[in-house]
């Protein structure tokens, strides 16, 4: 049996993908392997059982540092985001690892999956709810849609939608009104456990999209959970989507971004310093401060594409009194707010 603890040091979108490929090489080769991980994200990889704890000073462990080089050619191949690390692996260790489920692979406990939803802990009562991020990193700017169109799509779902708001702290994530705040209050295990929860996400393309497809639904879920992704024209689609999540993009539209993604960095510059304010990583067409092909997607559009789950059954659209009663406990009126 081999031994090996696969490496990766980047950010926690990264690190999910390597879950599946840890997965699906015990799948694909079952028995072959004893395996550990060394990543900044713990959390991602509690109670997975594919794991066994490996000494770094064992020498009859292999350490591999994993990448994922499928992404330069995301234009032209017809791969995703999850192929990444098996695409990597099958070549360096001359493996035959095959996606199995379309979702990284997150594990929860028994006790957490039977704990009240942190939702529920605020209130006293379980309430469906959305979890909505409005912002992101400094150093993707691209990626933000304007957190004043974001408060629209809140407005105009207010008697039906209760959204949860959630930001790391330290990166931009403006305050909305008429939701329930936990910005800068979800560690990443809570992020998890309210995730779980969810009935759905609302986000630009960010890790929070690729959690709401691994964290598994709570028992007796058949749906899977929604997702609407404000993505523009930045990644291609086949690369970032789930096939259940409503993507929103232009890819196609526009002459940047004609064949896919533009990959592109920041909509200006910042003068933080950063490789990403240079020419090549700058958004050639801005209107608006915003990209163009975030500024062609309407919150009309985003409305539309959550009232889409209902509509069609996905999702029940929970009661009026329901809706009140989590209005009532959860959400703070703009009086409050101001206050």
């Amino acid at each position: 049996m081999k031994r090996l603890i696969l490496k990766n040091g980047q950010s926690p979108g990264d690190i999910l993908m390597l879950t599946a490929a840890l997965r699906d090489l015990h799948r694909c080769h079952p028995g072959e392997f004893e395996t550990d991980v060394r990543t900044p994200c713990p959390d991602l990889w509690a109670h997975n059982p594919h794991l066994t704890p490996l000494r770094d000073d064992d020498e009859t462990v292999e350490h591999f540092d994993c990448h994922y080089p499928l992404i330069h050619r995301s234009a032209r191949s017809p791969g995703h985001f999850l192929n990444g690390f098996p695409d990597y692996l099958n070549e360096k260790l001359g493996l035959k690892i095959r996606i199995s489920e379309f979702r990284g692979d997150i594990h929860l406990s028994e006790e957490e999956k039977s704990a009240p939803s942190p939702v529920a802990k605020l209130s006293g009562n379980e309430h469906p709810y959305w979890i909505i991020v409005a912002g992101g990193k400094y150093d993707y700017t691209i990626k933000w849609w304007h957190y004043k169109r974001y408060q629209q799509v809140v407005d105009a779902l207010r008697d039906e939608v209760v959204f949860v708001q959630v930001g790391e702290r330290g990166h931009y994530h403006p305050q909305l009104h008429g939701v329930v705040d936990q910005r800068g209050k979800t560690p990443l295990r809570d992020l998890i456990r309210l995730v779980h929860g969810a009935q759905g996400v609302l986000c630009p393309v960010t890790f929070l999209m690729h959690l709401a497809a691994a964290v598994p639904m709570p028992e007796g879920c058949g749906a899977q959970r929604a997702c609407v992704v404000v993505a523009g024209g930045r990644e291609s689609p086949h690369w970032e989507a789930y096939p259940w999540h409503q993507f929103i993009h232009n890819v196609g539209s526009l002459p940047c971004c004609a064949v896919g993604g533009c990959w592109r960095s920041r909509t200006v510059p910042l003068g933080d310093g950063d490789g990403k304010d240079k020419a090549p990583h700058l958004c050639t067409d801005v209107i608006g401060g915003l990209p163009r092909c975030m500024d062609m997607i309407t919150p009309e559009d985003v409305v539309q594409r959550i009232r889409g789950y209902f509509k069609g059954g996905a999702w029940p659209v929970p009661g009026l009194a329901q809706r009140a009663m989590a209005r009532l406990h959860l959400v703070p009126s703009l009086r409050d707010v101001v206050a």
